[in-house]
């Protein structure tokens, strides 16, 4: 099995960086004008969904004084630093911003809060698969894994270990869940608090759905330009099977920005529509301009809303705020409930 995982590796990793060195060398054919206007369309998505998550942070604290630009900064710096680290490393980063820029707030309903907006993203992701599927192109799940990325391909080929894992991590939560349960009335408490609009159903779809789906159509452009900066051409089936990809890849975020998994299905997905050269540049062009993009932007949010300098200042003052927290309660438990 270690000598089938390595191969894994080595493939997923030697792809990715082929196609790395097909878009670096063809630069000069990059439609520059068509690639900005698709970052100024995934910035302005990255805004309005910000927005709706305000929203959601709003009605969960609504005796609060809460300020966009301080939700807007963190979730710019999560998204930029989750595209450098795997794992949703970012998540955090926002976790710790957020708590800190909405007084009286607790831990566990921003993470609560978080989980709203999967709500959109689980209704229009299953159109868009069912598209996807539908067209011809898209690798079947029984395919993933002969495909060069190496955390898809590896939990395709040994499904056992999935289900053992997804076990594990289901009795790790129950086994959490017995040891805080003297605490667990008031967690689910502050739980309920964060997910507080979505009991609101008018109000939920109007200020989180609707406004996520108008994000989602400035996501749709950005996508098409790009498609076009790279010579592959914007359509509307182009645009919707990238979508599709990035949704398998959210799926599996093992990878800075699901890199592996994106790069590996945009060169079987586009495989007959360009030739090989142009697919390989698009399949981690793409990546590479956002990631460059939104991690700029990202750490433009930390210098001039937080005063931060680097991502790894963040990090290190989370850690000094959760210890003082900690520190000032009575109750050790209690408070790593907040």
């Amino acid at each position: 099995m270690s000598a089938a995982v390595a191969a894994m590796i080595f493939a997923g990793v030697g792809g990715f960086f082929d196609a790395a060195g097909q878009f670096f060398s063809n630069l000069a054919d990059i439609r520059w004008g068509a690639l900005v206007l698709g970052l100024l369309c995934f910035g302005t998505y990255l805004t309005i969904r910000s927005r709706a998550f305000y929203n959601v942070l709003r009605a969960a604290y609504p005796t609060e004084q809460i300020e966009f630009k301080r939700i807007w900064g963190a979730y710019i710096a999560a998204y930029g630093f989750n595209n450098v680290v795997p794992a949703r490393g970012g998540d955090v980063i926002k976790l710790f911003l957020v708590k800190t820029s909405i007084p009286n707030s607790t831990y566990s309903a921003i993470a609560a809060a978080f989980c709203v907006e999967f709500g959109f993203d689980l209704s229009m992701g299953a159109f868009i698969l069912l598209f996807a599927f539908t067209q011809g192109v898209f690798p079947k799940p029984p395919d993933f894994s002969k495909l060069h990325a190496f955390d898809l391909s590896f939990f395709a080929s040994h499904p056992r270990f999935l289900l053992f894992l997804l076990t594990a991590i289901a009795i790790a939560g129950l086994v959490s869940f017995a040891l805080l349960s003297t605490k667990v009335k008031a967690f689910w408490a502050r739980v309920r608090q964060g997910l507080t609009i979505i009991f609101d159903r008018p109000r939920y779809f109007r200020e989180v759905w609707l406004v996520q789906f108008g994000g989602w159509c400035f996501r749709f452009a950005a996508f098409w330009f790009l498609l076009d900066a790279f010579h592959i051409g914007g359509s509307v089936k182009n645009v919707l099977l990238v979508l599709g990809v990035n949704a398998v890849a959210a799926v599996v975020p093992f990878t800075p920005g699901g890199a592996g998994v994106q790069q590996a299905f945009l060169v079987k997905v586009f495989a007959g529509t360009a030739a090989g050269a142009t697919v390989a540049a698009y399949s981690v062009g793409q990546q590479i301009a956002i990631a460059a993009f939104s991690l700029a932007v990202g750490f433009f949010a930390l210098v001039t809303v937080f005063k931060f300098r680097s991502f790894k200042e963040v990090i290190a003052a989370g850690r000094e705020h959760r210890e003082a927290e900690k520190a000032r309660s009575q109750d050790p438990v209690g408070s790593g409930l907040q």
